[in-house]
């Protein structure tokens, strides 16, 4: 439970802010979430016939590429000095290039189809996409860090951003199946859809940088050479207790986006009533955490959060084929995106926090970046064990929906949700061992607020 001084009960954030970052947000993560969640996956080798060895090279390299982008760009911009703040301007001017850059990956790029140029198309295009996407996402993911320093402001800013992040989750779980060009259709209303959403995104995102600002800045004469201020990170040990959870949560989202494609395809679940289930668990999983985060604290939370995630996601690799399971599993897994929305962006708060104390330096975007650096390979590592545990059991990517052979429907699930299920269980243990909690952790806090009010 937080111990509030005098003013941290007085932090507030302005309404505009809280939804203008919430929208941003969300649409930037949507046209993440759209590429990288298994849109881009399935339009390369489903819909274009790019072999799924290679898409799998592609992801492999990408994760090689993420170990020195993501933390790079978190140390400068750390120390980026402007009238805008460390991090706006990122947003702000990044935001048309990161719009443009989806739009042109559902097209069909002029030098050919082959294989090699379907290679070499889906690798600079998602080369580009991401390092767009890391500068515009790791300033967004740290402006609530940067606006406020108690849980109670930052949880009303998670608040908004779990309303809209319900966009996030629908786009690629419910639209993408929607439109998605089957094989050997013509893909020109999905690409005009596709841009549509991108305009949108670079107009919102664009429009937000006018209504938030930094109210965190550092106030440490320098800053760490990037190497040291690395490895500061990992001698936080709330923040490796921390990174167990974020990877699993990363995994879990990319992989659940991309299997639910496969899913529909293969098995007789009513979609209306699975997405029913889901909102529900998302809707309830908000409400509860929201209640519960005050009395049970962040750590007993996230790990009740993955034991009843684990069993519900073990469930659907054994059983997933019978609907009754499956819209059980799809409520549960709704509770646990709502803890993985809200839970782990306060956890992560509070390990920024705690490095403030420990070493007197405010290093939001080392931290994003690092965090990226150990979380970016689950997409990589969730997009290429989907393709290959499907591949083991037989999945023929050249079939239409439904015709399957029995084991190749099974390893559907599997690929899907065994993964998931284990690395939920380590998750859980992980959290046994982290420190931020108790009575010590709240002074702690409430002096850092009482020092940046």
């Amino acid at each position: 439970m937080e111990n509030n001084t005098a003013p941290a009960a007085q932090e507030k954030v302005p309404v505009s802010g809280k939804f203008w970052l919430s929208f941003a947000d969300c649409l930037c993560g949507t046209l993440n979430s759209l590429l990288t969640g298994g849109g881009m996956t399935y339009f390369f080798t489903k819909f274009m016939g790019m072999d799924e060895g290679l898409a799998s090279i592609v992801w492999i390299l990408f994760g090689i590429w993420n170990a020195f982008n993501d933390p790079l760009f978190g140390y400068i911009s750390d120390r980026t000095k402007s009238k805008l703040g460390r991090r706006i301007p990122y947003i702000r001017y990044g935001s048309l290039f990161y719009a443009i850059i989806f739009i042109i990956t559902w097209f069909k790029w002029p030098f050919g189809g082959s294989q090699a140029a379907l290679f070499v198309q889906m690798l600079v295009t998602l080369f580009l996409f991401d390092t767009l996407y890391t500068a515009i996402a790791t300033s967004l993911y740290v402006m609530p860090y940067t606006m406020a320093v108690t849980n109670k402001a930052r949880s009303g800013i998670f608040i908004w951003k779990i309303g809209f992040s319900l966009i996030t989750l629908a786009v690629p779980l419910v639209v993408f199946p929607m439109i998605k060009p089957e094989v050997g259709s013509d893909p020109t209303r999905f690409q005009i859809i596709m841009a549509a959403i991108g305009v949108v995104a670079f107009i919102v995102i664009f429009i937000s940088t006018f209504f938030y600002k930094e109210k965190v800045q550092d106030e440490s004469e320098t800053q760490m050479g990037i190497f040291r201020s690395i490895a500061e990170c990992f001698k936080n040990r709330a923040f490796v207790m921390f990174e167990i959870l974020s990877f699993t949560v990363i995994f879990i989202q990319t992989i659940l986006m991309q299997g639910v494609i496969y899913y529909f395809d293969e098995f007789s679940t009513p979609m209306p009533l699975a997405y029913g289930a889901l909102g529900l668990g998302a809707v309830g999983g908000i409400i509860l955490w929201i209640k519960m985060l005050r009395p049970w604290g962040v750590r007993k939370c996230v790990t009740i959060m993955c034991v009843a995630f684990a069993a519900a996601a073990a469930a659907m690799c054994v059983l997933g084929g019978f609907t009754p399971v499956a819209l059980v599993v799809f409520l549960f897994t709704g509770v646990g995106f709502a803890g993985g929305m809200y839970l782990v962006p306060i956890m992560n708060g509070d390990v920024i926090d705690y490095d403030e104390l420990r070493t007197g330096a405010r290093r939001e975007g080392i931290y994003a970046g690092v965090n990226s650096l150990i979380t970016k390979p689950a997409i990589s590592l969730a997009n290429a064990a989907f393709l290959m545990i499907a591949k083991w059991f037989g999945y023929d990517t050249a079939l239409a929906a439904g015709l399957q052979s029995p084991m190749a429907k099974q390893g559907v699930l599997v690929a899907w949700m065994a993964i998931p299920a284990l690395l939920l269980i380590l998750s859980a243990v992980g959290m046994k061992f982290y420190p931020l909690f108790g009575a010590k952790w709240d002074e702690q806090k409430a002096e850092l607020a009482a020092r940046h009010t």
